[in-house]
């Protein structure tokens, strides 16, 4: 079905218009700010429906505060450094920069056509160097405060990206990038980092200023970050000057331990496993089990593998001699990478030590009964009372814990602890597209920062081969990688790694603050004026990545005095996602519904309306082509209504005298106004669009078409409109002769007083004799009223049983039901 209305021409003309005038351009200084951000898009292919969700949302939003009078900030940018577009450019066979920027205009061309009111003056690139410049500053400031620094250790690396990857980019033990989703192996490298972990506590603590964030949200930054608070404890591995420092929450069970189990790339592992006698048979075992993903390692019920290194360690409380095993359950991301092992209160420690004939002693037996070692099938988890534990049997778990935590702080050989699951944010990337690290090693003088007056390191453009082959792509780029020492100016090497593209995407809305200030990132009055963001719209997905890593820079550059809030965003809305036949639409996997053939066929204002009609934004939509249907018959209905009453509205009615069908109509309109408001407010866009279908009915069906009520109601309608099909809705506008742009006019109040219908107060009879009363609208249909006396509680048990003659309706005045 085609519209009955030319919307190629038509929105082509309004969008030359909207630029021409410039009225989504962002005032310099708002008096009366909204800033409404979506997240900013990896431009690794053609944008699909799914895409579209997020953007037509965000630009619902800040069309409705423009209404509300608000200024509004509206940007947007291109996340194009990074693994998804270089992997999108290595599939299709060209360079990076061609791939990412032709896609770039294709997608602004097709979000232009949308009529996304995006003040494109604000665009920003990552892969511009007036951009990532600012990378590599930040990351010089962070080197001088102690937050980025370099260590060697077991990280996670992608054999299919052929780069490491963070800790927050391995997901189910599996590369994050779709395309990819090879299983995470563990390499032994040295890497540069982020100490994320030197504002565990204030992320932790920041997660209750959030009051905007979805619960879910918040809960998995909670357990991403994994506080908990206990005791570490020092148990010396005898024989040797090292000690195995376990964190737990359990020190009621420490006389139940029977081994130790180290993570085999815990940092003590190398230290403890050299010079054994079965050193190389230990080596062997821990490159096996460091192939396996942490997830496979972790899963309930798997067996356990483990390896006795030699060691013996002595448990501080006991004097017990207790022996130390590389185990592949433990993991060193969790504390200090080392677990004191007690096998009767602990499932995967009791799997263990059964395969491996080690003793299980139950030190807690729950309250009430007994429980002896040779006849448990499994760990007992639970509190109870504490036994086979020296001075402190006899006592709870509950106040053993507390005691024993002070027994152990007093004696020098424990240390209350606050514990985080969080690790240090790895950085290095051994891939070429991305931001140079801007270090530089030399022989003599070590590793040197380069100047800041030399920002920014250029990304070489002319590099032959820049496929990943497992080490640094920049190493083998004699031009880049072969430099001047800035301190003896002897000759050094350039750091070969590039950053990863979370670095990019930590501090982007700060850019479009200032997004052409070549002398700062951005200014701190400006921060001081928009932020925090108002609204933050983007995917679910990014709860324990990018919206962790964009909370810990606006902290870091809070402390550096460079912006004035330390939390970036206070209210987020995160958007379910579109599938195509079950799967999610992906522009990679060449799976979805493109914008470009859609928007050629169907127009703007039928996508815009089609993906928020056809669900709750907030949830998952399986997309079909009849979603669109409903949202092309009411565009078309909506253009025959205003074509066929000539276009004639007018801008204000007299209130009095009106007649009964003027007054449904009116408070009809202010009941719309009201539901539109409210759910706008809500993000609840499909039940908003089923009201104003709702009213589309009122108006169709109204039969005066000259009353000033109905003219009045079709000037509002137009305002409704405008967020959601703004081409259509400006067209009316200036067929009905309207002056400026309805996208610039104000949103509609309703009148308080005419929200309601009249009441009136209905007694009912039942033969004769007055059993109850029900109150109605005033003029309901004879119909309505019948159904509502039928279910009022007391009539209904009256007539419970019994046959109804007949039902004698007054209209408005009473209601008697004949019963034989």
């Amino acid at each position: 079905m085609k519209l009955e209305y030319n919307f190629p021409e038509i929105e082509k003309k309004w969008q030359k218009r909207w630029e021409e005038a410039g009225i989504f351009r962002t005032p310099t200084h708002p008096k009366n700010k909204y800033y409404c951000l979506v997240m900013y898009a990896y431009p690794s292919g053609d944008l699909h429906m799914g895409h579209i969700k997020n953007y037509v949302i965000g630009d619902v939003v800040a069309r409705t505060k423009r209404q509300e009078g608000k200024d509004v900030l509206h940007p947007f940018g291109w996340d194009a450094f990074g693994l998804p577009a270089e992997n999108a450019a290595i599939i299709h066979k060209v360079h990076p920069e061609v791939w990412t920027k032709e896609n770039i205009r294709i997608s602004k061309e097709h979000l232009i056509r949308l009529g996304i009111s995006y003040d494109w003056e604000r665009e920003i690139w990552s892969f511009d160097p007036n951009y990532y410049k600012w990378n590599q500053y930040f990351f010089l400031k962070f080197y001088e405060r102690g937050l980025a620094y370099r260590k060697g250790g077991w990280v996670n690396w992608c054999p299919g990206c052929q780069t490491v990857l963070a800790n927050e980019q391995v997901v189910e033990g599996r590369c994050y990038r779709g395309t990819c989703n090879a299983i995470v192996e563990k390499r032994k490298l040295e890497q540069w980092f982020f100490k994320i972990t030197a504002y565990a506590e204030r992320l932790w603590e920041g997660i209750d200023q959030l009051e905007g964030w979805p619960e879910n949200v918040k809960i998995m930054q909670r357990n991403w970050i994994g506080r908990s608070e206990g005791v570490e404890v020092s148990f010396p591995v005898l024989g040797t000057n090292y000690s195995l420092n376990i964190f737990t929450t359990r020190p009621d069970t420490l006389y139940g331990v029977t081994f130790m189990a180290i993570a085999p790339d815990a940092e003590i592992t190398e230290e403890l496993i050299r010079g054994t006698e079965e050193e190389e048979k230990i080596r062997k075992f821990i490159e096996r089990i460091l192939k396996k993903s942490e997830i496979e390692r972790q899963a309930i019920g798997r067996e356990k593998e483990g390896i006795f290194i030699g060691r013996y360690c002595e448990n501080p409380l006991s004097k017990e001699k207790i022996p130390i095993f590389i185990a592949d359950y433990v993991l060193a991301s969790y504390g200090t990478g080392c677990i004191m092992a007690v096998p009767a209160h602990d499932q995967r420690d009791f799997e263990f030590a059964k395969k491996y004939n080690l003793p299980i002693r139950v030190v807690i037996k729950p309250f009430g009964c007994d429980l002896k070692e040779g006849e448990m099938g499994e760990a007992y988890t639970g509190e109870g009372i504490m036994v086979n534990s020296g001075p402190f049997s006899g006592k709870s778990s509950p106040e053993g814990i507390k005691l024993i935590t002070d027994y152990l702080v007093e004696r020098g050989i424990g240390k209350r602890k606050v514990n985080y699951r969080l690790r240090d944010w790895l950085i290095s990337r051994q891939r070429y597209w991305g931001t140079p690290i801007p270090m530089i090693h030399c022989e003599r003088c070590g590793i040197v920062p380069v100047p800041e007056e030399d920002l920014p390191v250029l990304l070489p453009e002319k590099v032959e081969d820049y496929l990943p082959k497992g080490k640094s792509v920049l190493a083998g780029v004699a031009d880049f990688i072969n430099t001047t020492c800035p301190k003896c100016r002897g000759k050094a090497k350039r750091d070969p790694d590039t950053m990863d593209t979370f670095v990019d995407s930590s501090w982007y809305f700060l850019r479009y603050l200032d997004p052409r200030n070549e002398k700062l990132p951005f200014t701190y009055e400006a921060t001081k004026e928009w932020l925090p963001i108002d609204k933050y719209i983007g995917g679910i997905e990014h709860a324990c990545g990018h919206l962790i890593f964009f909370r810990f820079f606006t902290k870091v550059l809070y402390d550096m005095g460079l912006c004035a809030y330390d939390e970036p965003c206070l209210s987020l809305f995160t958007q379910g996602m579109v599938l195509l036949d079950g799967k999610v639409m992906s522009s990679s996997r060449k799976h979805g519904v493109w914008v470009g053939p859609f928007l050629e066929e169907h127009g703007a204002d039928v996508a815009r309306l089609g993906i928020l009609f056809a669900a709750p934004p907030e949830k998952d939509l399986d997309w079909k082509d009849e979603l669109i249907t409903g949202a092309k018959r009411f565009l078309n209905r909506i253009y025959r209504l205003f074509a066929e009453n000539n276009y004639q509205i007018r801008l204000e009615m007299k209130r009095e005298p009106l007649s009964p069908s003027e007054k449904k109509l009116y408070i009809r309109l202010n009941q719309t106004i009201k539901k539109v408001k409210e759910d706008n407010e809500k993000f609840q866009f499909n039940t908003a669009i089923a009201a104003l279908m709702e009213f589309l009915n009122d108006l169709t069906s109204f039969p005066d078409k000259e009353s000033e009520v109905f003219r009045f109601s079709l000037y509002n309608f137009l305002i409704l409109l405008s967020p959601f099909a703004p081409h259509l809705a400006e067209e009316l506008w200036e067929r009905a002769k309207g002056k400026g742009f309805i996208s610039s006019l104000p949103f509609p109040n309703y009148d308080s007083s005419a929200i309601k219908f009249p009441e009136v107060e209905i007694p009912i009879q039942i033969n004769g004799k007055l059993r109850s009363k029900i109150v109605v609208p005033l003029g309901s249909e004879e119909a309505e009223v019948k159904r509502l006396a039928l279910e009022e509680s007391k009539i209904k048990n009256y007539i419970a049983g019994k046959e109804i003659k007949k039902i004698i309706y007054i209209k408005d005045k009473l209601l008697n039901i004949v019963l034989d």
